[in-house]
């Protein structure tokens, strides 16, 4: 097999063999990976909002939004926190990870996509949480929409990307809670805004549980966010159910105490998998028939009632029986 062939997994969704070409310091505990194609090729096209998942060689898979997006890439760049808590995946990819290693990522998926034909466009961003801010902030730049970007971190040793944000002018709005004595007054800011404004969000709990808050009163369709953690912890908790594989005919029974991903998994069906809390849309499986009880935090409430898809990690079935594109 060639350093570029793709490999695909039993769910298809086929991998990207990439070289991670640099390593850029950004602050004390966020760094840049730059992965490009060995080589030398564009890499599949990706909009601003997207995200990889990064295979890495201890076994786990994390995900990670794209810093840049466009139709010709040549080099995906991703922004890593290192997590006090981490469970392997961030600690490995600073403490361990080297440039010139070969590994695999997914094919972007988009979760999180910009509507850029809205009249005006605020932009709320937390710590790491810029990242996918950030690059929508350059494709609304390159357009000529109008925007605004309100960045929020604990102290000035936290800001991430100061040279790229620079570019925006008066557009950027920086707050430190340190210096301010408060967090961002999300509510403040969106009640001002005109109704036709769109909102995208993504940062701490904390913070998208404020903006969750202060955009209730939103149409649905203008406000928009990205979590990095659940808001409520998964369980395997409903009734059993059969779950047909359509590729093979294989059944196989998913008992009330175990997920749907556990038992593909225990069967040998690999599934790619990283959050395993439904947050981050690597193990969207296509469904054919059966209803989903939908449990993740990606799908929109438009996307669960067309019960085209699920997360096989979470979401369990309504009914006795669902058939998987597997």
């Amino acid at each position: 097999m060639s350093p570029t062939s793709p490999v695909s997994t039993a769910s298809g969704h086929a991998r990207l063999q990439v070289r991670l070409q640099s390593i850029t310091y950004s602050t004390r505990d966020i760094q840049v990976y730059e992965f490009v194609r060995p080589d030398g090729g564009p890499l599949p096209e990706a909009g601003p909002g997207a995200h990889v998942d990064v295979h890495l060689a201890n076994g786990i898979t994390r995900s990670y939004s794209l810093l840049q997006a466009s139709a010709s890439a040549r080099r995906y760049l991703v922004g890593v926190k290192l997590d006090p808590n981490s469970r392997g995946g961030s600690r490995y990819m600073h403490e361990t990870l080297r440039v010139g290693t070969i590994l695999e990522l997914s094919q972007p998926r988009n979760h999180f996509p910009l509507t850029e034909n809205a009249e005006h466009t605020v932009l709320f961003a937390g710590g790491i949480g810029i990242t996918p801010i950030l690059c929508m902030a350059e494709r609304l730049e390159s357009i000529g929409a109008s925007f605004e970007l309100w960045y929020a971190s604990r102290s000035r040793a936290d800001l991430a990307f100061l040279p790229e944000l620079s570019r925006f002018g008066e557009r950027v709005h920086l707050h430190l809670d340190e210096e301010a004595n408060a967090v961002l007054n999300l509510e403040a800011i969106v009640t001002a805004a005109p109704v036709e404004v769109h909102f995208y969000c993504c940062g701490p709990g904390p913070m998208l549980t404020a903006f969750e808050s202060a955009a209730a009163g939103r149409a649905p369709e203008t406000v928009h966010l990205e979590r990095f953690a659940p808001t409520q912890t998964v369980t395997s908790s409903g009734d059993s159910f059969v779950v047909q594989l359509a590729r093979t005919g294989i059944e196989l029974r998913v008992p009330i105490e175990s997920t749907l991903l556990q038992v593909l998994t225990e069967n040998g069906i690999a599934v790619d998998s990283s959050c395993e809390a439904g947050i981050c849309g690597c193990c969207e499986v296509a469904v054919l028939e059966g209803e989903v009880d939908h449990r993740d935090e990606v799908l929109t409430a438009s996307q669960r009632a067309c019960n085209k898809s699920m997360m096989v990690c979470c979401s369990r079935a309504k009914g006795e029986r669902l058939v998987l594109d597997l």
